[in-house]
């Protein structure tokens, strides 16, 4: 399979909008995924940010992400507050921090690089625009799962815990930190994800 990676370009919405549908399927919160307006928004405030991946003229992957100041970034709060809501309105273009706040790869397509091809275009922006680090919160979706095979309850710090040194499996941050993402935290109330637990786990790649 043959895919290019680039810079989401306006012709891109309708195709990232649509990928985020099949990506996120219910009982993911259909009000959290991006609409047209939002990717719109994206693209005049931050345009190398926002890249997809591309095969055949249709979209199969796609990442969002945005500059943040150190000290906001370093409060580690809910997805709401890090980021500024859909409309990415935390972005500060002299901050130190890219983060990602959202990548899409559809079902189709995983398995075959197209995550990893995204993330390197990320590492390779840190390293262009000088930044500190490149830094995501990471839905736990094993979570849930994983907790109710327990005997007894454990909480999603435990979970991050198993996952990081490979007695746990997680379908989103197993491969993230294949990736070379190290987790420093955990962020509660991160967003509602009953699957995750609410939480997410704050992991950083830095050059």
């Amino acid at each position: 399979m043959s895919f290019e990676v680039r810079a989401m370009c306006p012709g891109d919405i309708a195709g990232a909008v649509a990928l985020q549908r099949a990506c996120f399927p219910p009982p993911f919160p259909a009000e959290l995924l991006w609409k047209p307006e939002h990717l719109q928004r994206h693209l005049e405030i931050f345009p190398e940010g926002q890249l997809v991946a591309v095969l055949e003229a249709g979209v199969i992957g796609s990442a969002s992400s945005l500059i943040l100041a150190e000290e906001h970034y370093q409060m580690h709060l809910d997805w709401e507050q890090t980021v500024g809501g859909h409309f990415l309105g935390a972005h500060d273009p002299s901050g130190s921090t890219l983060y990602g706040v959202d990548i899409s790869v559809h079902p189709a397509h995983r398995g075959k690089g197209v995550a990893k091809a995204l993330y390197l275009q990320r590492y390779a922006l840190v390293l262009r625009l000088g930044l500190r680090r490149y830094a995501t919160a990471c839905r736990l979706p094993g979570y849930r799962l994983w907790l109710t095979a327990r005997a007894e309850p454990a909480s999603v710090e435990a979970y991050v815990e198993e996952v990081a040194a490979g007695r746990a499996q997680d379908p989103t941050l197993t491969p993230l930190l294949k990736m070379g993402l190290r987790p420093v935290g955990v962020i509660r109330d991160h967003m509602e994800d009953e699957e995750s637990g609410h939480a997410a786990a704050a992991l950083e790649w830095c050059p």
